[in-house]
């Protein structure tokens, strides 16, 4: 059982950490079909049909195994082998939890298999397994195939111009769903017309079909609510008290570099002017050149003050935007870089302001360890969430634990809720992943 008070506490994390949206930034995204996006979704659709195929047929190993199992009862010998089908079962379905949770929410899988025949089998997570296993081996698999078959189509036809003298006589006048027959470059070009239908049809339903692939699973492999509850509690808990501890390290960071910079040389400026009001009484000329070092002193203190300031909130996230702030980052990296933003609904601000933090913080560590010729920024908005994936052309092995910073980008991420990935072989590239809540 939650307590009460601790149910009260995430309530009011929540609030606190999803603002509402300000109207007046907040403006409709465009109706016109936007090709590209809708490429984009076709490929990741695609992917997600592939690694389907993948989870469709260990699933229909798991029903033949489990049917194999139930016809075994009838004679008595398949009692026995209850439980090792139904943990197989559940090793699968674990597969597909893993599999939907890299693609969208995560699915928390349920306590493992009751020890007990009877326990087991009246286990309701038990019986929604079973009923996803039966529609992903027959739907599932259906819908990979045919998603697979129509993308396929598409290539070969619209490339068929380009290989079809390869093939023998009678394969290539079959080659136009025998609609004619292909002898000369003209009727190969009509194969390929053809291919342009393929790629419109698969564009209008791939993405469909990976959706109504995963539709089963997020329904039926999902834990029990009140599992779900105690996790997303336990979850909370350790997030507020991240978030407690990024902002005890920000504020560290901002009183080194108020004490270690700016405090120094306005030190610095009082000495210098009483040493000028000294050397009036004696040699005005000493006097200017004095005044003017403390002059160049306080304007250093000034400048070293504005880049504390915009380390703390960027006044360009309030001004302007995420993208434009991005850019301004990018302008002044040693490195090249190159900015790839597509962000039509502002965040919150706080989201933003980690966004950004995140990017500076990895832009730093790229020019200090990496070795990089040219670092990419890519940060888009998919739904509810803000994802950001910094890649570097450098030497790679970035490790967490070798004071990279990595650990302090990890911590600001999951205080606000995100997920952090970094992937750096020897040798490189280095690739890291940060997804934020867009919290409107």
């Amino acid at each position: 059982m939650v307590p009460y008070r601790l149910l009260q506490e995430v309530r009011l994390v929540q609030e606190v950490r999803m603002p509402a949206p300000d109207p007046a930034a907040v403006r409709k995204p465009a109706r016109r079909w936007d090709v590209f996006a809708r490429a984009r979704a076709t490929l990741d659709a695609f992917e997600h049909l592939v690694g389907g195929l993948g989870t469709t047929v260990l699933a229909l190993v798991a029903f033949l195994l489990v049917a194999a199992t139930a016809l075994a009862c009838l004679f008595g010998v398949g009692v026995l082998l209850v439980p090792a089908a139904l943990r197989g079962l559940r090793a699968v379905a674990d597969r597909e939890r893993a599999r939907l949770s890299r693609w969208g929410p995560e699915i928390i899988g349920p306590e493992p298999v009751p020890p007990g025949l009877r326990a087991a089998l009246t286990d309701p997570a038990v019986h929604r397994e079973l009923g996803w296993m039966v529609t992903h081996a027959t739907l599932g698999l259906f819908l990979s195939l045919t998603g697979l078959t129509v993308s396929f189509s598409a290539v070969t036809n619209t490339t068929f111009p380009l290989w079809w003298r390869l093939l023998p006589p009678e394969e290539a006048s079959t080659s136009a769903m025998g609609l004619w027959t292909v002898r000369d470059l003209p009727g190969a070009l009509g194969v390929s017309l053809l291919g342009l239908g393929w790629i419109v049809l698969a564009l209008l339903l791939v993405p469909g079909m990976a959706r109504l692939q995963a539709w089963p699973g997020r329904r039926l492999l999902r834990a029990d609510p009140g599992t779900d509850l105690a996790l997303r509690v336990a979850q909370l808990t350790a997030t507020r008290a991240a978030a407690l501890d990024a902002h005890a390290a920000e504020l560290r960071r901002i009183e080194r570099s108020l004490h270690d910079g700016t405090q120094n040389r306005i030190v610095a400026v009082t000495i210098l002017l009483g040493a000028a009001r000294r050397a009036l009484a004696r040699d005005p000329s000493d006097a200017e050149a004095i005044l003017e070092r403390a002059q160049s002193a306080a304007e250093q203190a000034l400048a070293e003050l504005r880049a504390v300031a915009r380390s703390i909130l960027p006044p360009v996230l309030t001004d302007r935007s995420l993208a434009d702030a991005l850019t301004g980052l990018a302008t002044t990296c040693p490195i090249p870089c190159r900015i790839d933003a597509d962000i039509p609904v502002r965040c919150a601000a706080s989201v933003e302001a980690t966004a950004y933090f995140v990017a500076a913080e990895a832009l730093t560590n790229i020019t200090r360890h990496s070795h990089a010729r040219h670092a990419t920024v890519t940060v888009h908005r998919d739904a509810d969430r803000l994802h950001l994936q910094i890649t570097d052309d450098g030497h790679g092995g970035a490790d967490e634990h070798s004071g990279s910073g990595l650990v302090g980008i990890r911590r600001r991420t999951e205080a606000h809720d995100g997920t952090f990935m970094v992937n750096s072989p020897p040798g490189g590239p280095t690739t890291l992943t940060v997804s934020l809540p867009c919290g409107s």
